[in-house]
C-alpha cells in the first residue's frame, strides 16, 4: 500500500474531491423517450435495470420495428443506423435529402416521440449533418413531418441537461401512477 491517508484536518478537502460526480452519460433517444414519459423508466434504463423483455407492448415493438423495415420502409433506405449511442429507426434518401425516419406503435405518446426525433436531429447536426425528420405510426396510417427549429432545439438541449442530472441521482425516482403505467414493462418492479 503505496498511498498515504490524508490528514483529518484535509477530510472535507479531500471527501469533496473523491465525490466527483460521473463521467456525463451518453443520452440515447430511447432515454429521451422514456424521459418525457416517465422519469423512473428513463432513471432504470439508464442504469441497465432491464424491463421485461417478454412484456407483449415490448415484443410487439420489436415485431413492428422488424415489420416496418423489411417490408413497408423505402426500398432506398439504410437499416438502424447508429450515430453517437443513438440507433437511428431508418434514414431514407428522398429527393436528394437524407431523411430520419421514428417508427411508432401510435400516436398517443405523439410529443415524447416528436422529442425522440429532435434528439437524433440535434445529435446529427452536432456531426455536421443538417436534416428533417418523420414520424411513422404504421397502424394509423399517419406520418408527420419534424423540423428542428430553435424552439425544439432548445427544449432538447434541456431534456439532455434534465436527463443527465437525473441519472446521476443515487436512486430512482419513486413511483408515480401515470396513464402509461398500465401498458410499461417495468410495472412489476414499481408496483409490487
Amino acid at each position: 500500500m503505496s498511498e498515504v491517508a490524508e490528514p483529518l484536518n484535509n477530510a472535507p478537502e479531500t471527501l469533496n474531491r473523491l465525490a466527483t460526480p460521473p463521467e456525463p452519460r451518453q443520452i440515447g433517444g430511447t432515454l429521451v423517450w422514456y424521459y418525457s414519459i416517465c422519469r423512473r423508466q428513463a432513471w432504470l434504463t439508464a442504469h441497465a435495470i432491464l424491463p421485461d423483455e417478454d412484456d407483449p407492448n415490448i415484443v410487439y415493438g420489436r415485431f413492428l420495428h422488424q415489420w416496418y423495415r423489411n417490408t413497408a420502409a423505402p426500398r432506398k433506405s439504410q437499416r438502424e443506423v447508429l450515430i453517437a449511442g443513438n440507433r437511428l429507426d431508418l434514414v431514407v434518401q428522398e429527393n436528394g435529402h437524407v431523411v430520419v425516419v421514428e417508427v411508432k406503435k401510435s400516436d398517443r405518446f405523439r410529443d415524447s416521440a416528436r422529442l425522440q426525433l429532435a434528439h437524433y436531429l440535434l445529435t446529427l447536426e452536432e456531426h455536421g449533418v443538417r436534416t428533417e425528420g418523420e414520424l411513422h405510426f404504421p397502424e394509423q396510417k399517419k406520418r408527420e413531418r419534424v423540423r428542428l427549429d430553435d424552439a425544439l432545439r432548445r427544449e432538447v438541449l434541456q431534456v439532455r441537461r434534465d436527463l443527465q442530472d437525473l441519472v446521476e441521482q443515487p436512486a430512482p425516482p419513486p413511483p408515480k401512477r401515470i396513464s402509461w403505467c398500465a401498458r410499461c414493462a417495468y410495472a412489476e418492479y414499481c408496483w409490487t
